[in-house]
C-alpha cells in the first residue's frame, strides 16, 4: 500500500479509503445490501491486512449502524485508535449545518464510533437554509476543542466551497482542507470548477463512489447482487446516461483484458492518475479490496486516460 497526506497536516493515508456505506443494518428503498456485524468485521480486517488505514462513514449511513460497526470491529479486531484515520459527516440530519445540529451530531457520531476525536470531519451537503458564517464558526469550535483534526466538505458547487472558505480566512475560523466529491469516468461534472479550485486552494481530494456503484467493476448493467436489484440511489445517479456510459465500461474492459487485470483496477487506476488523495472504495467482499489494493500499483499511461475519457458526455 502507498500513503498520502492530507494537505497542511500531519494525517498519513492510505491512497484507498474504505467507505463505511456498505456497513450496518439494513434500511428500505436505500440500503438493503448492507453486511451484518461479524462481516463488516472480517472486510475491515482484510482492510487492515492490506494496509489501509483511512475508514470514512457518515451519521446516517445504516441510520448511525455504520458508526457503531466500525467501532465494534475496531474494538473486536484489536485496533488501538492512533493506527486508523477515521472520518465521518454531518447533514442529512435534523436542523442540517444549525449550531444546534452541528454539536448535536458530533457527540453522537463520536459516541456511536466509541472515540473522543474524528480525524476528519465532511459536512455532508451545502445547507442552503443555515448562514455559512454560523456553521463555519462551530466547525472552528469542534477543532479548537479537540473534537476534530480536519474539516471537509462534499459533493457542492464550487461558489459554494469558495465562499465557505473565504468566511473561515475572513474571521479567522478554521478552513476545509479535504473534498469529498462524486467522481468516477462515468461522471467527470465537477472537471470544470470544482477540481481545479480545490487544486488551486491545495485541498486533498478524496473522491467518492470510483467505480460509479459498480457499474465500472463490469461489462453488464444490471447484475445479480442485492445492491443491483435495490438501490434506487445508484440507479437515479446513473441510469439516464446509460447509454453513453456503457461505450466508456466498454473501453474500461478492454483496457483490463489488455493488461490483464480487472476493470476495478483500471477504473481506479484512472481516477488515481487524476492526483487524488484517495478514493472511497465501498465493498461486500474481501476481493473488491484486493482489486482497490492492487489499483494502487497500477499505472495507465497518458494515451490509456485519454482513451478511456474520450466517449464522455456533458451530464
Amino acid at each position: 500500500m502507498k500513503y498520502a497526506t492530507i494537505a497542511d497536516t500531519d494525517i498519513k493515508v492510505s491512497k484507498i479509503c474504505l467507505g463505511g456505506m456498505s456497513f450496518g443494518v439494513p434500511y428500505e428503498d436505500f440500503l438493503m445490501w448492507t453486511l451484518d456485524q461479524k462481516k463488516t468485521t472480517e472486510i475491515i480486517g482484510h482492510a487492515l491486512d492490506l494496509g489501509i488505514n483511512f475508514i470514512d462513514t457518515a451519521n446516517v449511513y445504516a441510520h448511525g449502524t455504520s458508526e457503531q460497526y466500525i467501532a465494534q470491529s475496531l474494538k473486536d479486531l484489536k485496533i488501538s485508535r492512533d493506527k486508523v484515520v477515521i472520518a465521518s459527516k454531518v447533514f442529512w440530519n435534523e436542523g442540517q449545518l444549525s449550531k444546534e445540529a452541528i454539536l448535536r451530531e458530533i457527540d453522537g457520531t463520536l459516541k456511536r464510533l466509541d472515540t473522543d476525536y474524528l480525524d476528519i470531519y465532511y459536512i455532508h451537503r451545502f445547507d442552503y437554509g443555515t448562514p455559512i458564517e454560523e456553521t463555519m464558526e462551530t466547525l472552528d469550535s469542534l477543532v479548537k476543542t479537540g473534537k476534530v483534526r480536519v474539516l471537509g466538505a462534499s459533493a457542492m458547487y464550487a461558489y459554494q466551497f469558495h465562499n465557505m472558505i473565504i468566511a473561515a480566512e475572513k474571521n479567522g475560523w478554521t478552513k476545509f482542507k479535504v473534498m469529498q466529491n462524486h467522481y468516477n469516468l462515468l461522471y467527470r461534472e465537477d472537471e470544470r470548477e470544482l477540481i481545479p479550485l480545490c487544486d488551486q486552494l491545495g485541498v486533498s481530494r478524496v473522491p467518492y463512489s470510483p467505480l460509479a456503484s459498480g457499474h465500472l467493476a463490469h461489462v453488464e448493467w444490471r447484475t445479480e447482487s442485492s445492491r443491483s436489484k435495490t438501490d434506487m440511489t445508484m440507479r437515479g445517479k446513473y441510469d439516464q446516461a446509460q447509454e453513453n456510459d456503457e461505450k466508456i465500461i466498454a473501453r474500461v474492459a478492454e483496457l483490463a483484458d489488455r493488461y490483464g487485470v480487472s476493470m476495478a483496477q483500471v477504473a481506479i487506476a484512472w481516477v488515481l492518475a487524476k492526483g487524488v488523495t484517495a478514493p472511497i472504495v465501498g465493498a461486500t467482499s474481501p476481493v473488491h479490496f484486493d482489486n482497490a489494493a492492487a489499483a494502487v500499483d497500477f499505472e495507465l499511461s497518458a494515451d490509456d486516460c485519454k482513451y478511456l475519457e474520450e466517449p464522455y458526455e456533458p451530464h
